[in-house]
Formats: C-alpha cells, structure tokens, sequence
C-alpha cells in the first residue's frame, strides 16, 4: 500500500507541474533601440590589417532586448559576444564588438552588419561602416611590369587562339612508323 501511495504522489506533482510551468512562461514583446553612430566611415587601411569594431547598443524600451542572431555582409567580419551579451535589459547599454579583417578586399568596401531581435518596427538593426583598403607599398607593381604582364598575357591568348609554333598539338606513339611509308591502298593488301 506504501509503494502505491507514493506512486499517486509522483503523478500528483508531475500534472502540477506540467500544468503549472506553462503560466509562469512570460511573452516578451518589442522593444526600442539606439545604436550610436550607426553609419561609420573609417580612414583607409592597408591590405591585411585588422580593424576592431565596437558599437553601444542601447535599450530604451521596457521590455528586454534579445539578440537572436547576428550576420554580416561579409565572412571577414567576426562578432566578439560572448554568451551573455545576447541580452540587454531595459534602461541599459551593451558594447558589440567585431573584428574586420581586410586581407579579401582591396579598394572601397561598405559592409552591412544586421543585428535581428525583438526590435521594434521591424526586427533588425543595421550598423554599416565603409573604408578604403589600399594595397601595401611593397606589392604597387609599376608600369613596366604592368606591361610585361600586359604582353605575356596576349602572348598566351594568342597561343590559346593560333596555337604554340613549338607544339604541334598531339602526339604519336611509334615515331618509327611514318603514314608516308605506308601502302597506298592497305585494305586492298597490295604492297
């Protein structure tokens, strides 16, 4: 009789607390957010430097800011959150940091990084940022080797178009054998 009286017990809590957690769940609605200096332009950089971003992100609504995912414009741009950065409560500030990496690009960039949430009206945030990214002084190729380059490269489109004089294009096997020594009709078996 013990044993079934605990067992009685043990439904008895399992239904309450399935019954019971539902309500303690609490919707989170939009709330409203301040980024400061959004839209950045950065002086140049040279090619492979690394430009570390940081953006305050402010919550001035009632409700919690919760970050559900960030994504960038490009794969050279890595959000620095640690796991406890993905919420904001109200009346608060947070920093995000990235880190741009400008070793893939060259000339003007402009990235958009877009932060989604529960961010009123429409969900997402976009922080954007533009910089020059110049080449190293030590990789400036000059006007004569622009122009070797310039030649090689119509030599090697016209040896693709016309072929190259010192090849011929195929091969053979047996270079002892010639078509010239052949007789002149085989099939007939005359020789």
């Amino acid at each position: 009789m013990g044993m079934r009286k605990v067992n009685i017990i043990y439904v008895v809590c399992v239904l309450l607390c399935c019954l019971g957690l539902p309500a303690c769940k609490k919707n989170i609605g939009l709330t409203m957010v301040s980024v400061a200096d959004s839209v950045r332009h950065y002086y140049p950089l040279i090619a492979g430097q690394v430009l570390n971003l940081s953006y305050e992100i402010e919550n001035t609504g009632d409700q919690p800011l919760i970050i559900r995912d960030i994504q960038s414009s490009c794969g050279c741009i890595v959000p620095l959150l640690k796991q406890g950065e993905r919420m904001v409560l109200p009346e608060r500030k947070a920093r995000l940091r990235f880190r741009y990496e400008s070793a893939k690009n060259i000339g003007y960039v402009q990235h958009v990084i877009r932060i989604y949430g529960n961010i009123h009206p429409n969900g997402m945030v976009k922080l954007v940022f533009d910089v020059n990214v110049v080449p190293h002084a030590d990789y400036t190729r000059d006007y004569e080797e622009l122009y070797k380059e310039e030649v090689e490269r119509s030599a090697l489109v016209r040896g693709l178009v016309d072929g190259d004089e010192s090849e011929k294009g195929y091969y053979v096997d047996d270079v002892s054998r010639d078509s010239r020594e052949s007789p002149r009709y085989p099939w007939r078996g005359e020789e």
